[in-house]
């Protein structure tokens, strides 16, 4: 009875092992911090039963953990957000290439790295937020104009050192040149409310206040005012609304979440096969209705408080030119004075 009982555990024991090798698991470096994640990756294991062991820290924290760990780092992926760290990741030689057709499907090669080391898996507007009482839409334009003296004393933005101004400029240098770009940074920084302080959702504050006019910053944010537990957030968002710039020009500037797969990783497939899950459509709607990202085909978007927005044109500038005119933005930024 005894033997019975114990070839019966044994075979249990046996049987479990061979489903968590069928299986397996993979490990994520994560910078994100969001529920949506948290769903998505039960998901995943639900329906593939790949187990997914998390890691979070900030984005450089985890690069110079792959660095330093080297072929040995447990991590099979790095997830982020700003396509500016995910080129740091790349140009540190911590992510391999990939070849997945699923992925090349559902990711736009302009939200992607060229060489296929990173993708793109949300997008999010960086835009103008502008006081309803203050500020009549029709003042407003394009990111170049904020630099113009009519906005002195009038806007709030984050620091220079905050990596989606960074992304911001580089964009801008992009479009504009360096000389340009310096004298916008420049006139920017002559027109702010106050100094530099703070996330994005409290440079919506600032407006909702009165301390400024219009804010800088990414849509994301606003959602999370929008949706927020605390009553005094909801009236900031009930305060402001959303002007999508350069849309008779290029286009708005987007940024992105992303991720690649690390040059260490022991899980190559199951680690594509959980970026391909990402990219799905049935993914890419939780990310908009859960943390109000867009999807990364911003088209595709079926979150209702992203589409009361409106629809707009997005700038079409290849992602991983930020990353590359990052170093650049910088400097600029420095010789601006823009703390």
């Amino acid at each position: 009875m005894k033997k019975n009982i114990i070839y019966k555990l044994l075979s249990i024991f046996s049987f479990s092992l061979v489903l968590t090798h069928l299986h397996g698991q993979i490990n994520v470096y994560s910078h994100r911090h969001y529920d949506s994640d948290k769903i998505l990756f039960k998901k995943f294991t639900d329906q593939t039963g790949i187990k997914v062991n998390v890691v979070k820290g900030s984005a450089d924290q985890l690069i110079e953990r792959l660095i330093s760990e080297g072929n040995s780092s447990p991590a099979d992926i790095l997830l982020t957000v700003d396509a500016g760290r995910l080129h740091r990741a790349k140009i540190a030689g911590v992510l391999q290439p990939i070849d997945s057709k699923k992925l090349n499907q559902n990711i736009p090669s302009a939200m992607k790295d060229p060489d296929n080391q990173w993708f793109g898996l949300t997008a999010r507007a960086r835009v103008i937020v502008y006081s309803k009482d203050r500020v009549n839409p029709d003042q407003l334009s394009t990111y170049e104009d904020l630099a113009k003296s009519k906005w002195k004393g009038k806007i709030a933005v984050r620091s220079s050192s905050n990596i989606y101004n960074q992304s911001l400029l580089a964009s801008i240098i992009d479009a504009n040149g360096n000389r340009r770009a310096l004298r916008w940074a420049m006139g920017v920084r002559k027109n702010m409310a106050r100094a530099p302080r703070g996330s994005d959702r409290d440079q919506a504050r600032a407006v909702a206040a009165g301390i400024a006019d219009i804010a800088i910053m990414n849509t994301y944010y606003l959602g999370i005012l929008a949706n927020s537990k605390e009553a005094k957030d909801r009236e900031v968002f009930n305060k402001v609304a959303v002007f999508f710039p350069n849309q008779k020009g290029r286009g708005t500037h987007i940024n992105i979440s992303g991720g690649g797969i690390t040059k260490s990783s022991k899980n190559k497939k199951e680690a594509i096969k959980f970026l391909e899950f990402l990219s799905s459509q049935e993914s890419q709607e939780i990310f908009g209705k859960v943390n109000y990202e867009y999807p990364i085909n911003i088209e595709k978007n079926q979150s209702q408080l992203l589409k009361s927005w409106g629809p707009f044109k997005a700038d079409k500038i290849n992602l991983s030119i930020l990353g590359a005119n990052n170093k650049e933005a910088v400097k600029l930024f420095d010789k601006a004075g823009w703390e």
